[in-house]
């Protein structure tokens, strides 16, 4: 073959008759080039050389760098020895200048570039240089105006710099390309015409100062544009004014010549001849025609000369091959195979045939075949660049939920989840309920550390019908804030746009196959963009819509269910791929430059390896398979705008060989190829697994995915199964997959986002403790790792899926990808964090698999404290100053001690929880800690603890550490509270056994906290004495005291550094009477008289010795604050008014706070209360001295002041009377001489009941006890038993006590600087065990793993954090203004309830009547026989309303006193007469009146009948509502027919707690009475419009009354749809049939219907109309009647089906 091109070169440059010139033949161009990463990568050598710079695969032009590769001069040489004459080289503009002046130039590029062209010169190779190639400098881009005048001053550098060496340059080679850089604002002409200008003035400089004896300039245009440009005066001087010779862009269609002697034909039009040079040569549609290149060249020279072209050379770059067989030898010959782009026709099994070099592929898989299994699978031990993105992803449609909430219009998967609910299968109708979530998910993402969230938008949240005309305002509102509260937590959102849920009405229209969908996509999108995307900046056009185009419309596995491998599947993803391309240029044009986002597409694809790798067969498979499935969206968008040649191949070919084509593979136009190259600025990846690929066996024409593309796919039987039959453990198959990608699609110049990775755990399985899983993240993370740092591919991310779990389409919830589990059984689906989310949050710190490295961090912050505080030199009264409080907040009315408070505290504030080491740590054994005091009491029989339990795992926070830091990070706190196990740390209570995993355990903590911006509050002792040192006597022994200084040293000096907030002792009054005076706690020693005080005595100079040497030794350096926590109760006198109750209420906080703040606080002494009770006590029992022991005048100044903050814990309050009790034997407890109770009234939990008033009056005492000392609230909270995650009662405690802190703080003047909630999660509750419940976080301690799960108080507690306090919310703002002109102001009053004269003139009597006569049914036994005898008091009630101002007065009419039987049949006259006299008054008086016809008091004649459940009773209300309209009409204008027909309905015949009083019917008296009632007020209705509305002119309606009902907890689906039922049932019973559509809310049909049928009922319970009565009733009325009174918290309650009540079936419970 070698000959053959030797003998066409011969005769090439040996004869004219070709039309070939320049000036001689000896000048003809054959040319190359110009040099790619890719062939550099082929030159370097064999493939698995990692040092090489170069990515395979890479067409991308070179850009030089020094030093050169030291092959090229070789590499030159070859190519010069086949007879190439020229070399092209493209300059890239932006790098030779990178600011875009001359003047200031990079000058090591521009050495480069001279070296290159110096080598070239060297091997006898003539450089054709281009100017520019490649991206434009932004500040060209920027001034398009002097575009022209900055490119011709760069041409000049460029001619100045290069000249010596190059004879011929080019401009530009591609106009299209250059075009497209420049902003779109300007046209398309106006475009080329700069791109003119600039041409021409380099083509006017290099003549008129540089051009040597033969130097040339041009500019490369394609053939087929040159007529265009010749047609305008403008341009044409690219073609032939302002060129030295024409080069052209030329494409040769070997199966159509004729076409390429028609292009030729069109270039003779120039005049004068020009001399023509191929820039470009581009075969296409050659295979086929089986000729060798050789004989294609002849044909095209032959063309070009009876064409009669003057061509001065070619371009012979498709015939040349240069590869390296060594790293020696190096050479390049003109092949017989043709090129990659040739290969569009050719048989599938050759399209892309993996020999050649230019296939990735191949090179990917070479890299790796010959690895043994231990190279594969070793493990890297590094970590990912800096930068490096760590997220998790979620789809909207997996987990939003609320599918119908709000607005939203139904996506295809409502759908087919409606489908699916009448096969009882699972549906994402509520799905993790993530669209009332949101708080909840960001303190998910806190707790994980992520940095991006990667969630999609519901397109129908937005537009419900997919049309952009009128978005939903509620739906746009769930992403604002969703993306606040990311970004205020510090995490990327990356939004994607279509996760698969197309909006149903699009679908409706034909979906992803009606190219009209591509407007509606980019109006969605642009409304994201405009909306979002100041905030949002990374988005992503598609996910993955290769599952949307082959599971949705190929299989119809997926929504919309259409199976259609071989058409629509195709159609769609054509449709798709234009969507993102017009999406991605939208973006570029009207909003990058001002948002500076990025938008990309995220594309999935398994890793395709060949089932028998020895054959070549199945290695093309494999890569057909990837171009399938990957480069079918990845090609067209990342390569050349179009699909690849593979597919569309396989594809030809498949469609020859069968009798009808079994596929159709749409075609892009040339404009929509442009429109789609390089329409995204990352590649997403979604990766999963791996395939073995085989070709297909056997041929079939029945379309399939994989017999279209022509393989089969199987798994190795050794590759680890998932919970999902698709998904096999591969790990190694990512690397390669990224590798790939890398070299076909991204280069190195588009970033790599791995959005999608992760394996499902099934239902069966351990949920919480998924171990597989972590190991799959283990192993795909460090491949992943090992393609960036081994294989130098540019990935940016990595993102798990899933956050939580979701709805997974047609495996509906039974696999799990979440890091956090979701039970979906739970109405509240409570999320729980899985062992793979502590696992992740490692990556995530790590950064990678390097060893963390324990590193001393910066000291956490801290709140604002005062130096050294102040005390007092004189002990407190008795009683104690502090009795103002008292005085200020005893007396004080109910409604104004309770009355909520709007506002914030102070910006410093510090918002913690707490926990303690023996509650929480468990490992009470483990790492050599030693036994404790609690460790010893639990472990012996009858120690009195509920249920014999112990802290020997308790929370096993010890092994969880990471578990502790999600809840906090979550939470949001800024301090945790937690104590230190002394014999952890030293495991006999001496510093001579220091435990270093204890140690270690504690500088993780804290190391953590720290990093996550979280301040330790460490308490050194919280009551677990070692049991060593109690051994020796504990705190009885004084050595104690020295002990506890030197572990306290040992703590400052260890952890001092980082930890700046200290408490010595917690809750010393508890410690001291319960361990040594009721002998409850250990260490059991019941002395109830003495012991208490000796422990109190010892504790307190134990606290001032450590407290003196923080100060002397640490302190300055460390800057931190020291204290104890203090605890007590409010103490609140039974009766304020009783001097001696006072006293006993200050005794009482004396006895618990004074004990220990008195001597630290005051004056190193006990207070005088209790010195006086106890010494006096312990006289009259015959004491020789006080019990209470005292302390030297030394001691007294060594203890005062020893304190820098006052601590305190504080749960409930206490009703205080003063009391003598008895003398023996003594007690702590009777030394107070008082009593202390609880009221019932209060609400109560585990432990307490909870009265928060007292927290403001505590904090209140405190301050004037102890001055203005700061103060922090280390403990607060509520034990509820076995409370469930929606935990209301604790978010109330906490509300109501942290407002009573909020009112201390703000309106008395407290120095209040933080609070800690008690406690961060469930744990071990001293004496109640497990039995007891106080945290935020529920923990399953019946799972071995502890799992921790957020209650509805940590979302909460949250909330209160974020807000600092508890501001007005924006909608409970006063607002100020005035209603409309002509308002009206009313009164209303019932008959019954003032009118009396219940026997006066003939009135008859009514149900009230019997009923209030009837004993135990009214309160007080009142009745309304006088009321406020009204009857007689028409002027003084007329006199009241004038009075008032009213415009309007509404009353109502008693029937009875009209009708006395409640019939026409007599007429009562007096009755008449007063209304007549009350309305004559009223409006004599300018009141008009508002009349309601029926106020419940029903004719007891008519009760006795069957009352309202007597369908007669319609005929006989229309009947009485006749005589009203006929004799009062003329004047009353405003008619009322019912009030409040609930109330008649429900209480009156349902509970019976109203006349008439029934109550035995439940489930079906309030129904038939409400059907009744409903159709009575219609036919009256009728009959004032019908009879008297002409001529009268009124109106008429109803009065209808409703609580509002909010849910109790929001983010609950159940409980919003509770409240919504709520609602329905009361005021939508009556108002839908009359102001909807004459029948009843579609809720409350369905439930009664549902429960009567459960019921063993054969019909619903509720009535119903027939379609003439919904007609009549329906839009009887004209306004609104409405009355309100309250609002109620709903929430779900389930009903046994067999009771049968109005309650039963409205199912919500609600609370005040």
């Amino acid at each position: 073959m070698e000959l053959v091109w030797h003998l066409v070169l011969i005769v090439l440059l040996s004869f004219s008759c070709w039309g070939l010139d320049w000036k001689s033949d000896r000048n003809f161009i054959s040319a190359a080039g110009p040099l790619t990463t890719d062939l550099l990568h082929n030159l370097r050598g064999p493939l698995g050389n990692q040092e090489s710079p170069f990515v395979t695969g890479d067409k991308e032009i070179y850009v030089c760098r020094q030093p050169l590769p030291s092959f090229l001069p070789e590499y030159f040489s070859s190519v010069r020895a086949v007879m190439i004459t020229h070399y092209k080289v493209f300059l890239p503009w932006a790098q030779l200048l990178p600011e875009g002046s001359s003047e200031n130039p990079d000058k090591e590029t521009v050495q480069c570039y001279r070296q290159l062209l110096e080598a070239l010169k060297t091997a006898q190779l003539q450089p054709l240089v281009v100017l520019h190639h490649q991206t434009l400098p932004a500040s060209t881009v920027q001034r398009t105006e002097a575009f022209a005048d900055l490119f011709a001053d760069y041409a000049s550098f460029i001619f100045h710099s290069f000249g010596d060496l190059v004879e011929i340059w080019f401009t530009f080679s591609d106009l299209e390309e250059v075009i497209m850089e420049l902003p779109h604002q300007e046209s398309r002409s106006s475009r080329l015409q700069i791109l003119t200008d600039a041409h021409r003035k380099a083509y006017e400089i290099y003549h008129e100062k540089y051009a040597s004896q033969g130097g040339k300039l041009s500019v490369v245009l394609r053939a087929e544009a040159v007529s265009e440009l010749l047609l305008e005066p403008s341009t044409s001087a690219l073609a032939k004014d302002a060129v030295d010779f024409l080069s052209l862009d030329l494409s040769y269609e070997c199966q159509s010549e004729a076409d390429f002697r028609q292009k030729l034909s069109k270039l003779q039009t120039i005049e004068p001849k020009v001399k023509v040079f191929i820039f470009n040569l581009k075969l296409q549609d050659c295979l086929s025609t089986k000729k060798n290149p050789s004989d294609l060249f002849f044909s095209l020279l032959t063309a070009l000369s009876e064409e009669q072209m003057l061509t001065i050379g070619f371009d012979l770059s498709t015939f040349l091959s240069c590869s390296s067989s060594s790293k020696k030898s190096r050479s390049c010959s003109l092949t017989d195979n043709l090129t990659l782009q040739t290969a569009l026709q050719l048989d599938p099994e050759t399209a892309v045939d993996s020999s050649l070099p230019h296939s990735a592929y191949q090179r990917v898989w070479e890299m790796f075949a010959n690895q043994s299994r231990a190279e594969r699978d070793a493990f890297l031990q590094d970590v990912f660049p800096e930068g490096f993105l760590w997220g998790v992803s979620t789809g909207a449609f997996n987990v939003e939920g609320g599918w119908a909430e709000d607005g939203r219009g139904a996506s295809i998967w409502d759908r087919v989840g409606h489908q699916n609910t009448a096969k009882g299968q699972a549906t994402p109708e509520v799905a993790s309920d993530s669209y009332h979530k949101v708080d909840t998910d960001v303190a998910l993402l806190r707790g994980l550390r992520a940095q991006v969230y990667k969630f999609s938008i519901s397109w129908s949240r937005i537009f419900p019908t997919g049309q952009g005309q009128s978005p939903n305002l509620r739906g746009v509102a769930y992403y604002n804030m969703l993306i606040d509260r990311l970004l205020d937590s510090h995490i990327e959102p990356m939004a994607t746009l279509s996760h698969w849920d197309l909006p149903q009405a699009l679908q409706d229209r034909g979906g992803w196959q009606n190219e009209s969908v591509v407007d509606a996509f980019l109006d969605y999108a642009a409304f994201c963009f405009s909306t979002f995307g100041d905030r949002v900046k990374l988005w992503v056009t598609f996910h993955e819509p290769w599952v949307m185009s082959y599971a949705g419309y190929g299989t119809g596995q997926h929504a919309p269910g259409i199976s259609s491998p071989g058409v629509a599947s195709f159609k769609v993803a054509h449709v798709v791929l234009k969507a993102h391309a017009r999406a991605w240029h939208h973006y570029n044009s009207q909003h990058r430059p001002q948002q500076q986002g990025r938008v990309g597409i995220v594309l999935n694809s398994d890793w395709a390896e060949p089932l028998s790798p020895e054959r070549p067969e199945d290695r093309r498979a494999s890569e057909r398979f990837l171009h399938f499935m990957l480069g079918w969206f990845a090609h067209p968008i990342f390569v050349d705008g179009d699909y690849p040649a593979a597919l569309r191949a396989q594809i030809q070919q498949m469609n020859k060989q069968c009798p009808t084509p079994v596929a159709q593979l749409p075609k892009f136009t040339e404009a929509e190829k442009q429109l789609l190259k390089g329409s995204a600025d990352f590649l997403g990846l979604s990766h999963y697994t791996s395939r073995l690929i085989s070709k297909a066996q056997g041929d079939t024409c029945i379309p399939s995915y994989d017999t279209i593309g022509g393989f089969s796919q199987h798994v190795d039987p050794a590759w680890p199964q998932t919970e999902s039959p698709w998904i096999r453990v591969v790990p190694w198959g990512i690397r390669r997959l990224l590798q790939f990608v890398s070299l076909e699609y991204t280069r190195g110049k588009v970033p790599i986002y791995l959005a999608g990775n992760g394996m499902p755990i099934g239902e069966s399985e351990d949920l919480i403790n998924d171990s597989l899983r972590i190991d799959y993240f283990n192993q795909y993370i460090n491949e992943v790792l090992k393609a960036v740092k081994e294989d130098s591919v540019d990935v940016q991310s990595y993102i798990a899926r899933s956050l939580i779990d979701g709805f997974e389409g047609p495996s509906g919830y039974s696999q799990r990808f979440g890091l956090y589990h979701v039970n979906f059984n739970d109405s509240s689906r409570p999320r729980t964090p899985r062992k793979s989310a502590y696992f992740f949050t490692s990556m995530i710190e790590k950064n990678g698999f390097l060893t963390k490295v324990v590193k001393r961090l910066p000291p956490a912050s801290k709140a604002n404290v005062p130096r050294k505080i102040r005390a007092f030199t004189f002990p407190s009264e008795v009683p104690s100053k502090a009795k103002v409080v008292w005085e200020k907040f005893s007396n004080q009315p109910k409604f104004e001690r309770d009355l909520f408070y709007h506002g914030t505290f102070r910006d410093d504030f510090l918002w913690g929880v707490s926990s303690s080491a023996y509650q929480i740590e468990g490992a009470w054994d483990a790492d050599g800690k030693g036994p404790s005091i609690w460790d010893n009491f639990t472990h012996t029989p009858g120690s009195n603890v509920k249920d014999s339990a112990t802290g020997d795992i308790a929370c096993d926070s010890y092994n969880h550490l990471d578990a502790d830091l999600n809840m906090l990070r979550a939470l949001k706190v800024k301090a945790y509270r937690f104590s230190i196990s002394w014999s952890r740390i030293f495991p006999t209570g001496r510093n001579t056994s220091v435990n270093t995993r204890g140690v270690d355990y504690y500088n993780r903590l804290i190391d953590g906290l720290v990093a996550s911006s979280i301040s330790p509050m460490v308490t050194l002792f919280h009551w677990d004495l070692p049991q060593a040192l109690q051994d020796i006597g504990g705190w009885e022994n004084p050595s104690l005291i020295e002990l506890f200084n030197s572990y306290a040293d040992f703590c400052f000096q260890t952890f001092g550094d980082r930890v700046k907030f200290w408490m010595t002792f917690n809750d010393p009054t508890y410690q001291a009477w319960l361990g040594y005076g009721s002998g409850e706690f250990p260490p059991n020693v019941n002395d109830p008289g003495w012991g208490p005080y000796r422990i109190g005595h010892a504790i307190i100079k134990a606290h001032a010795r450590v407290y003196h040497t923080y100060d002397e030794k640490y302190r300055q350096e460390q800057k931190g604050v020291i204290s104890l926590s203090l605890g007590a109760h409010w103490a609140e006198p039974q009766s304020p008014g009783v001097p001696r109750d006072v006293e006993a209420a200050d005794r009482m906080l004396q006895f618990s706070l004074g004990w220990f703040a008195h001597p630290i606080f005051r004056n190193g002494d006990y207070p005088d209360a209790m010195k006086w009770k106890v010494g006096n006590r312990s006289e009259l029992q015959h004491l020789a001295t006080s019990r209470l022991p005292s302390f030297t005048e030394e001691e007294k100044r060594y203890i005062s002041a020893t304190a820098d903050v006052f601590c305190l814990n504080t749960y409930s309050s206490r009703i205080v009377r003063h009391a003598t009790p008895r003398l023996n034997p003594p007690s702590y407890k009777d030394d107070r001489e008082l009593t202390e109770r609880e009221d019932s009234s209060w609400p109560s939990t585990a432990t307490n009941r909870a009265a928060s008033w007292g927290m403001r009056r505590l904090l209140n005492w405190i301050k004037e006890e102890y001055g203005g000392v700061p103060i922090y609230i280390t403990e607060n909270g509520a034990g509820l038993k076995d409370p469930k995650v929606e935990d209301t009662n604790r978010i109330f405690y906490h509300k109501t006590y942290i407002n009573e802190a909020l009112k201390a703080y703000r309106l008395d003047g407290v120095d209040l600087r933080g609070y800690a909630a008690w406690s961060l999660m469930d744990s071990f509750e001293w004496l109640n065990g497990y039995t007891v419940k106080f945290g935020l976080y529920r923990v399953d301690f019946n799972n071995v793993s502890r799992p921790r799960t957020a209650r509805a108080s940590a979302r909460y507690y949250t909330e209160v954090i974020i807000s600092n306090g508890m501001p007005l919310p924006k909608e409970d703002e006063f607002l100020y203004g005035q209603f409309p002109k002509g308002f009206s102001w009313s009164v209303a009053t019932a008959s019954y309830q003032i009118e009396g004269a219940w026997r006066a003139d003939g009135k008859g009597l009514s149900i009230w009547d019997t009923f209030s006569h009837t004993p135990l049914k009214v309160g007080n036994d009142d009745t309304g026989d006088v009321a406020c005898d009204s009857y007689h008091k028409i002027a003084e009630d007329v006199v009241a309303l004038q009075n008032l101002g009213v415009t309007h007065y509404r009353f109502s009419i008693s029937w009875t006193r009209i009708l006395p039987d409640g019939t026409t049949k007599y007429i009562n006259e007096a009755g008449l007469n007063y209304y007549m006299r009350l309305i004559d008054t009223l409006q004599a008086a300018s009141i008009q009146p508002q009349v309601t016809i029926y106020h419940w008091d029903l004719p007891q004649a008519l009760q006795d009948v069957g009352g309202w459940e007597n369908e007669t009773v319609v005929q006989r209300f229309k009947e009485y509502a006749d005589v009203l309209f006929q004799r009062l009409g003329d004047k009353v204008k405003f008619w009322i027919t019912l009030n409040e027909p609930y109330v008649i309905a429900n209480l009156g015949y349902g509970y019976g707690t109203a006349a008439p009083g029934i109550s035995s019917r439940p489930g079906t008296g309030p129904y038939i009475v409400g059907h009744n009632l409903i159709k009575a007020h219609a036919e009256a209705w009728h009959l004032y419009n019908d009879v008297y509305r002409a001529r009268q002119g009124g109106m008429i309606s109803i009065t209808i009354s409703s609580d509002w009902a909010e849910p109790r907890d929001p983010s609950n689906q159940a409980e919003v749809e509770a409240a919504r039922r709520y609602v329905q049932f009361m005021g939508g019973w009556f108002a839908h049939p009359i102001f909807k559509n004459g029948d009843y809310p579609e809720v409350m049909k369905t439930r009664v219907r549902d429960r009567s049928l459960a019921a063993g009922l054969n019909k619903s319970r509720l009535p119903e109309f027939t379609e003439s009565e919904k007609r009549r009733i329906n839009g009887t009325y004209d306004f609104f009647g409405f009355n309100h009174y309250t609002t109620v918290l709903a929430y779900d309650f389930n009903y046994a089906s067999w009771i049968s009540s109005f309650d039963a079936d409205r199912a919500p419970s609600g609370t005040t």
